[in-house]
């Protein structure tokens, strides 16, 4: 297996990595906020409204208690004597030992200590003797306790329906961020990152970050509000259950940081994990016709096994490590409520508390525990998330190509095209920096040429056209187009000059026509129909603001267009033509046709430069022949390049380049090097010379 020995450890299972910066990327991921801040600030408004209505809600409730108990007790004593006779009798039936209070209500007491501990009740209420329930009183306050929770709920409605506004908004934002970000990678970057892991960091990263964003903003903000909101109303309460109730939070915030300690590596490991599985489903599934030929359904199944395992295994270990915090906080709240409890009832009987205040700070300690553990519970979703936001922050940080100079150059041209002059002084390039692959390259090309370059796999063809298109820049010397610096002009401008069709065919899902227009200055409409008795004229020149429609010149442009390359006549053979659809692979027409299609969307664009590599690779020997010669017509005007293995291709080249180890070997016509019976000869003879006799 390949990649560095800590890449193998990863993929054996090995000890999972710890984020880089927990805390520099958790303070980047809140950065996402902070273009929308007069909206975060509405949610921290409606946040601290909700949260105070919900801490005044249990403080009412423990008066509305209060009313109830005060009934209660009042009604225990007979009206006309007041709560202070009624204290001193009951005190005085204590000190005395006996039985009854004195106040005439025999049963009030069963012994002193009873009737002294009733007396420090009655003493710490606002009971009044004979006066039972005020149900007018506590129907005003139940009112006030329904209005309280309305309003709360209200408020709290509003803060969740901002807080999804804010955090949507803010991970579109990421994704045009993400977007703009690969729009600005150079080549190199993709070439060293497997597709499936760009595609992870693009999609499943952002998603868990938007996830993490949703379920924890609002959350987190209202919990710590709560926190503070109702440890204040405890403390103004009782300073002592307060203080009881805080003891639990130390151990609370010990426990809640071990945990996460140990969880997070294995998130960062998850996330790792789910990249390369993705990678490899996305490789399979490409190249799933050839996994099916040379019969390694077995081989890429248990690769895929093995990634899921992984995935599996730190999954399941993220997880059950960080699902380990509720039910610790559970626990934790469970003992502080008994706490609260016993202490409570003691400040209850001793008359230092009312029941109402007991009843309101019990239900505090509750709201208190809640918050802690919702905090304590989020960590897992944080970390997660964090680990997400490194990985893309990663992405946004990579090295991005040069940016173009300023002011810039460009060639002298006619209607926007250029001559086609192309010139290679002293051209050196190498992909690593200790291993050279093209070393003062010096290449002379005149407009309207067709320069074949041929080689063989790895002697730097392919390389040739990429540094031509800045793909790559040059380490050495310099590429100039009519004598201006490529380096100098930007690639924008540079590459609307240049119409190229890759090894690797790509078509989008789409019709025919849209793909076929896709690299031309108009875009094809809803409405664009083609007949079956549709010509165009050899004349015929599109511009940007042409109209689509049966009888419209993009019409014209593109069956021009596949005429030329071939596509018309198969595609006329569709029962929906040009309007046939398409999907990504193109899994509807046959590889020689996604080439042809391919090589008219090229010819569309009219370039003044055009690149060919490996063009007709895909295509029979017969349809290779015509390309060709459409190819001659096509091809006026135009400087062409032309790379191939199949020489045959490029028998008709007016300079043919042949290169071995990043270097020109030879170069002059099909007949000259034939004659000269060196390297291209010996190339030609061998492959391809009979197989093109035969097709003549």
């Amino acid at each position: 297996m390949g990649g560095p020995p800590a890449a193998r450890m990863m993929m054996a299972g090995g000890p999972p990595e710890k984020l880089q910066d927990f805390k520099g990327s958790t303070k980047r991921l809140l950065g996402l906020l902070k273009p929308q801040r007069a909206l975060v600030g509405a949610v921290l408004a409606f946040g601290i409204a909700s949260v105070t209505l919900s801490v005044l809600g249990p403080y009412l409730l423990g008066h509305a208690t209060d009313v109830i108990f005060n009934g209660v007790i009042g009604r225990m004593f007979p009206a006309g004597v007041t709560k202070e006779e009624a204290i001193a009798g009951l005190r005085a039936s204590g000190n005395s030992g006996t039985g009854n209070s004195g106040t005439g209500n025999s049963g009030t007491g069963n012994s002193g200590t009873g009737n002294s501990g009733l007396a420090d009740v009655l003493a710490g209420s606002d009971a009044v003797p004979g006066q039972g329930i005020d149900f007018t009183q506590l129907s005003h306050v139940l009112a006030w306790v329904a209005v309280v929770y309305v309003f709360a709920w209200v408020f709290g409605v509003l803060q969740g329906r901002l807080t999804a506004r804010v955090v949507q908004t803010a991970v579109l934002d990421l994704r045009n961020q993400v977007e703009a970000k690969l729009a600005r990678l150079p080549l190199s970057y993709f070439d060293q990152q497997p597709r499936g892991e760009v595609l992870s960091r693009a999609t499943n990263d952002t998603d868990n970050i938007a996830q993490t964003l949703q379920q924890t903003f609002a959350q987190l903000v209202t919990a710590l509000l709560m926190i503070v909101g109702v440890l204040g109303v405890m403390f103004w309460i009782s300073p002592l259950l307060a203080l009881i109730a805080l003891v639990t939070v130390p151990v609370s915030i010990w426990l809640t940081t071990m945990i996460g300690k140990r969880s997070q590596p294995q998130f960062v490991a998850q996330w790792k994990t789910t990249g390369r599985l993705n990678g490899h489903i996305e490789e399979m599934f490409t190249g799933h016709t050839l996994v099916k030929v040379f019969g390694r359904q077995k081989e890429a199944a248990e690769t895929f096994r093995e990634h899921n395992d992984h995935l599996y295994a730190s999954s399941f270990r993220a997880q059950f490590i960080s699902g380990l915090i509720q039910p610790t906080m559970m626990f934790i709240s469970n003992v502080n409520y008994v706490l609260v409890a016993v202490v409570g009832g003691l400040r209850v009987a001793s008359g230092t508390l009312s029941l109402g205040e007991v009843q309101a700070f019990i239900q505090y300690s509750r709201q208190f525990s809640q918050p802690l553990t919702q905090v304590a519970s989020m960590a897992n979703l944080v970390q997660s998330g964090v680990a997400s936001a490194e990985r893309v922050f990663a992405l946004l940080d990579a090295p991005e190509q040069s940016p173009d100079p300023a002011p810039a150059a460009m060639p002298v041209s006619e209607n926007g095209k250029v001559r086609g002059r192309i010139t290679f002084e002293n051209v050196s390039f190498r992909y690593l920096p200790d291993k050279p692959l093209i070393e003062n390259l010096s290449l002379s090309v005149e407009p309207g040429q067709t320069v074949a370059i041929v080689g063989p796999t790895g002697a730097g063809k392919t390389t040739l056209v990429n540094l031509l298109m800045r793909f790559y820049e040059v380490t050495g010397g310099r590429i100039t187009l009519d004598g201006v610096d490529i380096a100098t002009m930007p690639r924008e401008q540079l590459r609307e000059q240049i119409g190229m069709v890759l090894q690797d065919t790509w078509l989008f899902g789409g019709t025919i026509a849209e793909n076929l227009a896709y690299g031309a200055d108009f875009t094809i409409g809803p409405d664009f129909k083609t007949g079956p008795d549709f010509k165009t004229g050899p004349d015929f020149k599109t511009g940007p603001d042409f109209k689509t429609g049966a009888d419209s010149p993009e019409t014209a442009a593109i069956v021009r267009a596949a005429e030329a390359a071939h596509v018309d006549g198969f595609v006329r053979t569709l029962p929906e033509g040009y309007d046939t659809k398409i999907d990504e692979e193109g899994a509807n027409v046959s590889a020689g046709q996604k080439q042809l299609i391919t090589i008219a969307r090229a010819f569309l664009a009219e370039p003044s430069i055009l690149i060919l590599d490996e063009a007709t690779s895909s295509v029979d020997t017969r349809t290779e022949v015509l390309i060709q010669r459409a190819m001659n017509t096509l091809r006026t005007g135009r400087t062409s390049f032309v790379i191939a293995h199949r020489l045959s291709t490029i028998r008709d080249a007016d300079v043919i380049l042949v290169m071995e180890n990043g270097s020109i070997v030879e170069q002059g016509t099909h007949d000259d090097l034939i004659e000269a019976d060196g390297a291209y000869a010996r190339l030609y003879s061998a492959q391809f010379a009979q197989a093109v006799v035969e097709v003549d």
